[in-house]
Formats: structure tokens, sequence, C-alpha cells
């Protein structure tokens, strides 16, 4: 027989009932009413501790350690608990509310573990906080096809939320690119799949203009240096396709051109004015400072970026050697290109060409805030937010992974339809995750502080009911993304020195001289 947690009291309403206990159940512990021929699941979801003799009006310490003292540790609880929905009725929010004085009782361990349970398409996260015994799984179509948000303040188990979700995903066989901005992620070793290494380089004749552009740092509004610019990359993308160029000669040959131009009279038939060499001067020095910063991750002897993609693998795209700029613009590539292809594939174009995507991807992108940041527009931003509404339709899934929501795009934030929040201490980022989701109400957001480390809020289409996870830890096999042992690095660095000293010393002896 279920345990019973306490009764209704107040006014109840569809949504929502208010109860008083004797005993102190637990914040996120899910909870049954029987009433009206229903079977109601609840979740406990803001709890508090009071005494009916000691209250706000009593101002003496000494009369509250009297009271104390006679009436022992006698107190009340009383706790609000969201209705979910009919149990017997595949949670249907019901019709009428329970009546005052209604039992609440504990809810049962093997109903929850039949909810929590998805059928063929199931990733585990791990157990529920309050009733570890259950285990929790989520719907891997519905978190790929509606996308992901993981949030977390820095040192909460993100990283390691990401390492669980993407080892869960290879299980299947699935195909996960991590965008790593800070190399966390070159060294794990997944229990379901393989990691695979992508450079972080893209050939130019796989680029738009405008990308390469972006590179060379010309802005939008600079029209004159934007038609040299132009004519420049037709030359060298016409050089490289007839194979006259190599490697990583592109952005040489348009400096080459620009060279060229600045010490001719005419342009295209037509005199240069001062003003117009100036302007192929300007350009110039931008090709030189985009050779300088970029040229490492612009080759003509690397294929496509997406043909190096592999099923049941983690394919990591270090970013952590580029600078925020390069990372923008090589996202903008992959995502741009991804989602083109995949719909040429899906409409039946192109289906000859290697590089198609013929599967479906699931982007993490790290970072996110960096990547699609509320107060700037970069590129890769722009396809972000593109493949989060469009990429349910050709199989693309993103998962927006980031420590400071409220600097996040909230257009971006809002189409992540699951998320996955860790704890968030700051309140403008609580806002900022409630205003994207209509699921997180108010008394789950004011649980936001109180989280331990790998504890987090789930919800979203991915999972039947809103819940309280213990996340797995990925265990031996993350290797990054925690804190350095700082105590231990110093140590480390003491020895060392210590022993290149003794080392030192015995080559001096070893040589006749005298320490």
């Amino acid at each position: 027989m279920s345990r019973i947690i306490g009764r209704c009291v107040g006014e109840t309403s569809l949504s929502e009932v208010s109860f008083i206990s004797k005993e102190a159940p637990q914040m996120g512990e899910y909870v049954s009413l029987t009433y009206d021929e229903k079977n109601v699941l609840g979740m406990i979801e803001s709890l508090f501790r009071g005494s009916v003799s000691i209250n706000d009006e009593i101002y003496d310490p000494k009369a509250i350690e009297k009271i104390r003292e006679i009436e022992g540790d006698d107190y009340y609880i009383r706790g609000k608990v969201k209705i979910l929905g009919d149990i017997n009725d595949n949670l249907r929010i019901p019709r009428t509310p329970a009546p005052p004085g209604t039992e609440v009782k504990a809810a049962d361990s093997e109903i929850l573990r039949e909810i929590f349970k998805i059928e063929g398409t199931g990733l585990r996260l791990g157990n529920l906080i309050s009733q570890d015994q259950v285990e929790v799984e989520v719907d891997i179509n519905k978190m790929v096809s509606r996308h992901l948000a993981i949030l977390a303040m820095t040192g909460a188990g993100k990283s390691n939320t990401v390492a669980v979700v993407v080892d869960g995903l290879l299980k299947y066989n699935g195909c996960v690119v991590i965008f790593d901005m800070h190399s966390e992620y070159t060294d794990i070793d997944f229990k379901n799949g393989k990691l695979e290494a992508v450079e972080a380089q893209i050939n130019p004749l796989y680029m738009s203009c405008s990308e390469i552009k972006r590179l060379a740092r010309i802005p939008e509004n600079a029209y004159l240096q934007d038609r040299y610019f132009r004519e420049a990359c037709k030359i060298a993308r016409k050089e490289a396709n007839e194979a006259n160029i190599r490697g990583r000669d592109f952005v040489k040959t348009m400096k080459t051109v620009l060279e060229g131009w600045s010490n001719e009279e005419k342009f295209r038939g037509q005199d240069l004015k001062t003003q117009d060499k100036k302007t192929i001067i300007d350009v110039l020095n931008k090709i030189e400072d985009l050779e300088e910063r970029y040229n490492q991750i612009l080759n003509l002897s690397t294929g496509n970026i997406l043909s190096k993609l592999k099923l049941n693998s983690a394919n990591v795209i270090d970013l952590g050697s580029v600078d925020e700029s390069a990372a923008e613009v090589i996202v903008s590539h992959v995502l741009r290109n991804a989602l083109e292809q995949r719909k040429n594939f899906i409409r039946k174009e192109d289906r000859d060409k290697k590089e198609i995507l013929s599967h479906p991807v699931f982007f993490v992108l790290e970072e996110a805030h960096i990547l699609a940041p509320k107060s700037r527009s970069p590129r890769s931003k722009y396809w972000i937010s593109r493949i989060a509404r469009e990429g349910r339709k050709f199989g693309l899934g993103i998962a927006l992974v980031s420590q400071s929501p409220k600097s996040l795009d909230p257009d971006s934030l809002s189409q992540a339809n699951n998320m996955i929040i860790l704890r968030l201490v700051e309140p403008q980022d609580q806002r900022h995750v409630q205003t994207a989701s209509e699921n997180l109400s108010d008394d789950l957001v004011s649980q936001l502080p109180s989280l331990n480390i790998g504890e987090a809020v789930v919800l979203g289409l991915m999972t039947r009911i809103p819940t309280l996870v213990k996340i797995d830890d990925f265990g031996a096999g993350k290797s990054s993304g925690g804190d350095i042992n700082i105590v231990g690095e110093w140590e480390k660095s003491e020895e060392t020195k210590k022993r290149n000293i003794e080392d030192q010393k015995q080559e001096f002896m070893e040589t006749g001289g005298d320490y």
C-alpha cells in the first residue's frame, strides 16, 4: 500500500493543489491522488515547514526556546503539488479538481518506471532524485528533432551531461558533431562508439565569398572593398578549379591578384582613381591579415568537411586553437552546408555526390552563447536559428550548451523544445530560461540554485512529464571538462624543478666540475 504523505487543504485547481503533512516528503517527489474514479499523478514543487505555536508574531528568543521545550519537534509541512495528469488516461489533465481532504500518496514506483521507460528509442539520463530506484529515459527522436538545451553554471555537471547524452546517441549508431570550443572532448573514451577528430579546416572551394569575407573582416557596408574582394576571390577560385593552385595557396593567390591591381592604371577597362587604389590597398591589408591569422584553416587539399562525418561516432571539431571569429565562420559553414545537403537528399537531388549527408546529424554547440549571442549577429547565429526552425524536417538537430543562458539568443533558445537545466544561481539566467520554456514553473525555477552537482530539471517533449534527475556519472571515460587540480599542478611543477636541478648537478659532477 502506498505511503500517505498528507491531505489536500484549501481551494484546489486543475493545475495544482496544496497539502498539509506531518512528515517531510522530498522536493520533486511524485505523488498520486485518487478521486472521482481517477488516479492523478502530481509532483511536489514546493515545501515549507512551520509550527502553529512558533510563528512570526513571537519576537522573544527565550519564549521560542520555552515553547520548543514543551512541544518538542512538533511541526507541520505545507506543500504544493503540480498536477501532471490522469495515470489511467494517458496523463491527460483531469477536468475536475481534487476535493479538499483528498489523500496525497507517494506514487507507485512501478507506475513511474513505466512512465519513464521509452521503448526502442530511449536514452538513459540517470535516476529520479526523489526515488532513485526509478531510471529516467528520454525519447531520442523527440530530443533530436525538437532540439535540446543543456544549461548550467560553471562546475554544475554540464560537460558530464553532454558526455552522457552523446554516448546514449552512439548506442543507436548516431552521428554526432561536437563543436568543441575549449578542446574538452578531444580525448574522451566513449563506451558506445568512437571519437573521430575532425580537423578545423575548410576547403575554400566549398565556402561562399561571404564566409571568406567575414574572415577578412571586411564590413558589410564597405561596398567598394566588397567589389575588389569578390573579384579577387573569383580569380582564386577559378585557379583552384583548374588545379593551378593547391594547399594553402588560395589566400596567397588573392593577395597576388590585389597587388597586381594596385600597380595598374586600369581595372576592367576603367581608369583607377586614387580612391580606388586606396580601396584596393585596404583590401590587400585585410587579406594579408587574413593570411596571418587564418591561413591554417583554409586548405585546398582537404575535402568537404561534411564528408568526414561518420556514423556511430562523436565527430569532434576542435575549435580550441582558433579565435571566436574563425569559430563562428567554421560553425556557420558546416551548418549551412549540412542544411543544404540534407534538403537535397530529402528532395532526392544530387544523390550521387559523395559528401551528401544520407543520414541525420545531431550538432552539439558548446559555448552556444558565443556562437549565438544575444547582443551580436554573427553568421553562426543565423544558421543556428535556421536549423532550429527547419532542421526537424531534414533530420538535423542541435543541442545548445551554455553556462550563460542570459547571453544566449532568445529566439534560438526558444526553439529548443527540450531542456536539461542543472544548477543555475544567477536570477537573470533563470528568468531568461523561464521565458524560453513554457513548462518551467516558478516553483521549479526557485529550486535551480539548490540543485547539487549533477542534478537537473528535465523537461520538454522528450519526457512525458517534467522531472528532477540525478544525471549518470560518465566516469573514467570523461577525462576533460572538470576543474584543474591547482595544488596538484603546483606540486608537480615543483617536483619537476627539483628533478631538473638534480639532473644538472649530476651532469656537472660527471664532467669533473666542483658543484
